[in-house]
């Protein structure tokens, strides 16, 4: 969420980068509600001094007709010019809660063919696997009886291809380690204020896709970056203790496993899967230095299993509501060939923290909020079908990477 008066002050920055995000909103009329909420916040605390007063009257003796009379038609007023005043609240909050973050000056504009390659590593394979024919070759998949018990998307992971996810955490887990992050496990649920907090507001109300929990404020979680973003809710974090790097681990449940022109064959979009997720609470003015820190991590993860890779810096049109810049990094497919997403990072600046009321104390006492930055470690199910389209063999083997051996009693194929 951006702050109110950041977008008076940046009117026509703030109108033109949710446009460019896609977003169709009336930055106008949300000020203008705005200058109604105070309006109308002036005259109630204008009520309630003169309420005061009243009250302090009445006190030590027998007050006048005249003025219980003015204490009995305060009260009323200001009940009703409360209730004027929370129903203008609520419709500031939707609105504000509606504008996305501002995106930085390096963003490229337009759609997601618009977005930019800036790098490349390894060397793209010419042939490949088809990871859903191989994992069910081998009994390593099971998507009829997942249908079977919880609906199409989803699947039961056996033998060889459970193992070697668990050696994918593994590994990635050893990696985000080396670099200072804290392991943690979390809620696979969150409620609506955290989920709102951290900024996963839909275009239009067709395009949510989080699963909620009925009768209850609770939703299942798309991603470990939701409850790690409310870990700190309404907490003020000393400035020594920043910069602050968790590593969450959670099962992620989306509702998306069939969008509409993705690539969304075997294990490679689904509804739930587990995922390794990198998050950092920092200073501003470490955001992006830190953007890059989890990026380099990313990229040391998928160079260690050597599968080739671009990153892209994502266009304005195709960035989320709370990022003011993100990079994905896409793999090569050689089954495909093509290049397709396996990980991204986003800076997502004071968004998420302003929403959720995370901030920072100062040396000198100053209170300000924090900026939040998230970066996909390890998809593990997105994982296994690169490892599959990149190390099956021809004799039905699959390769296992060095780096994973380890964690697999030290075999060199499964």
């Amino acid at each position: 969420m951006l702050d109110v008066k950041f977008i008076r002050e940046n009117l026509e920055l703030v109108t033109k980068s949710a446009k460019e995000k896609g977003y169709n909103i009336d930055i106008r009329e949300i000020l203008k509600a705005d200058d109604e909420r105070k309006a109308i916040l002036t005259e109630v605390e204008g009520l309630r001094t003169r309420r005061n007063e009243v009250a302090s009257k009445m006190k030590g003796g027998k007050p006048s007709p005249e003025l219980i009379q003015e204490g009995r038609e305060i009260k009323e007023k200001l009940a009703a010019k409360e209730a004027e005043l929370d129903k203008i609240s609520e419709v500031c909050y939707n609105g504000l809660k509606r504008v996305p973050n501002v995106i930085f000056e390096d963003v490229p504009l337009g759609g997601e063919e618009c977005s930019v390659e800036v790098k490349k590593w390894g060397e793209n394979h010419t042939s490949g696997v088809d990871h859903l024919d191989y994992a069910v070759s081998r009994d390593w998949v099971d998507f009829e009886r997942g249908a079977k018990v919880a609906g199409a998307k989803f699947y039961y992971l056996k033998d060889g291809l459970a193992l070697l996810e668990n050696a994918l955490l593994q590994y990635g887990l050893s990696k985000v380690l080396a670099h200072g992050f804290t392991y943690m496990t979390v809620p696979d649920m969150v409620s609506s204020r955290v989920l709102e907090g951290c900024g996963f507001n839909p275009r239009s109300s067709e395009q949510s896709d989080e699963y909620y929990i009925e009768g209850e404020d609770l939703a299942m979680i798309a991603t470990a970056e939701m409850p790690l973003t409310g870990y700190h809710m309404d907490e003020i974090i000393d400035e020594d203790k920043l910069p602050l790097f968790y590593a969450g681990y959670s099962a992620c449940f989306r509702k998306e496993a069939g969008t509409y022109g993705k690539y969304t064959r075997g294990l490679f979009r689904v509804h739930q899967f587990n995922k390794l997720e990198m998050y950092a609470f920092c200073l501003p003015e470490q955001s992006k230095e830190i953007h890059e820190k989890i990026l380099a991590i990313e990229e040391e993860i998928w160079q260690g299993l050597g599968i080739p890779y671009r990153v892209i810096n994502i266009a304005a049109g195709d960035l989320g509501a709370p990022a003011a810049k993100k990079y994905d990094m896409e793999y090569w497919s050689p089954v495909n060939q093509k290049y397709q997403e396996i990980t991204s990072c986003s800076n997502c600046t004071d968004f998420q923290a302003r929403a959720c009321n995370v901030r920072v104390r100062r040396k000198d006492g100053k209170v300000e909020f924090v900026h939040t930055l998230n970066g996909t470690a390890i998809p593990l199910a997105r994982a296994l079908v690169v490892m599959i389209e990149n190390y099956a063999t021809e004799g039905g083997k699959l390769k296992i990477p060095e780096v994973l051996r380890p964690y697999l009693g030290g075999k060199e194929e499964l």
